[in-house]
């Protein structure tokens, strides 16, 4: 890495300590844990896009896929569900979906002309009706059990770690079964339909509350890191606090944010180092040149649907990952929280600034913009305050205030159309 890549960090790590010195520190753990999580989302997206020219849009439905692996894997099993056989009744029903599609297939493979049309509508049909008869009345069961605080299977009570590899398993499949389909697609109609298929992720999640309450979140998800109650409530870690001069309260969320900054940063590093094994690899180089010329690769006897398979799930699994760590940082899943502008279009924001194709780069964009994503608004306010100072009272001095609100969404224009002018390769280029 050269002066002027350590420059460039340099200069978002002295952004992130000035938020602690000159306002709150707790603020500025916050924006390093995100900015750690972002980072790894860019990683994510960067091996898809820098690496091989996968236009991905629905990194969305990747990341909400694994903010629902802690759901499953760390909270405790609703018993009552389970003993009352709705549980059962409903995996069953999902079993029967999975024969009935299975069949279908079966019925795609084996038989041909108009007879193979006629079994896979009447198998298609019949195993609708079929699945609803069953399904339906077992998830009225799960659902009407204490809608307020359940509704929901429940998880499996397991260490909330463990559900980070489970939610890059559920996006890595999740990409398995959209890249055997849509692969073989156009550029611009594989984005299309990653942004459909993400959307219809968001729309299971949202509307199935057996799975994960729906709309109505999933909250106190454990955590990985002791609460801020149990370390207030310590002699030991009162007096420790004490003898830096500070309060119990503080200290506590200090110290709880840091926890996370050292497991995030040991999930990334691990990240960037496999990341920079695999790209300096002959696999690496054998990517980037797919990704430059599929048609002489191609002609050179590489599997180019086979590779771009490949690459998409490992990026996906990567945001699943990520999403998987937002919800242990947030110790709850909130479905209506996932949309595109913040989950989509901001990562793409970071990798396009950083530098596609750079690993490093990724990162940089990641901390980067979303420190800026987290401090423009009340830089927004302020300077609008400022500029409104002198103006009567009115409609006109309301309406700039009120404007103020979007001043983050003018910044990231802002600034995607700064790099592309100036640094079109990104801040930190593609060697």
């Amino acid at each position: 890495m050269n002066l002027r890549n350590l420059l460039l960090f340099g200069l978002v790590a002295a952004l992130i300590v000035g938020e602690g010195m000159t306002g709150s520190w707790n603020t500025a753990l916050g924006i390093l844990n995100m900015g750690l999580i972002s980072a790894i989302l860019a990683l994510g997206v960067n091996m898809q896009w820098g690496y091989a020219g996968l236009f991905n849009v629905g990194i969305m439905g990747f990341v909400a896929l694994g903010g629902l692996a802690p759901v499953l894997v760390a909270t405790q099993p609703v018993t009552e569900v389970w003993t009352a056989d709705g549980a059962f009744r409903l995996l069953f029903a999902l079993a029967v979906g999975v024969g009935v599609v299975a069949l279908a297939i079966l019925a795609n493979r084996r038989l041909a002309g108009g007879t193979r049309a006629a079994a896979i509508l009447v198998t298609l049909i019949a195993g609708f009706f079929l699945f609803r008869a069953i399904f339906d009345p077992a998830a009225e069961v799960v659902e009407a059990f204490q809608p307020a605080t359940h509704s929901n299977l429940g998880g499996l009570g397991l260490p909330v770690l463990l559900a980070w590899p489970v939610g890059a398993l559920l996006a890595a499949g999740a990409a398995w079964l959209i890249g055997k389909t849509a692969l073989g697609l156009r550029s611009d109609y594989l984005a299309i339909a990653t942004l459909g298929i993400a959307e219809i992720i968001l729309a299971v999640m949202k509307n199935e509350d057996w799975l994960a309450r729906g709309v109505k979140n999933v909250i106190g998800i454990p955590r990985p890191v002791p609460y801020e109650v149990d370390l207030q409530a310590s002699p030991g870690f009162v007096d420790w606090a004490a003898g830096f001069g500070a309060d119990p309260v503080t200290a506590s969320t200090v110290v709880v944010k840091l926890l996370y900054a050292a497991l995030f940063t040991v999930v990334l590093l691990a990240l960037i180092w496999a990341s920079e094994l695999a790209l300096k690899s002959p696999w690496g180089r054998m990517m980037r040149a797919i990704r430059d010329n599929e048609t002489a690769a191609e002609a050179m006897g590489k599997n180019v649907t086979r590779r771009h398979l490949q690459v998409f799930i490992l990026g996906s699994a990567v945001c699943g990952l990520a999403g998987a760590m937002i919800v242990t940082l947030d110790s709850q899943l909130t479905p209506g929280t996932y949309n595109p502008l913040r989950f989509t279009f901001l990562i793409w924001v970071m990798v396009i600034v950083g530098g596609s194709g750079n690993n490093w780069g990724a990162i940089l964009g990641g901390f980067l913009i979303w420190f800026l994503w987290i401090k423009v608004e009340p830089w927004g306010n302020a300077l609008m305050g400022l500029i409104t100072a002198g103006m009567a009272d009115g409609a006109l001095k309301t309406h700039l205030q009120d404007s103020a609100a979007h001043m983050r969404l003018l910044t990231m224009g802002l600034v995607l159309l700064l790099v592309l002018r100036f640094s079109p390769r990104g801040l930190i280029p593609e060697r």
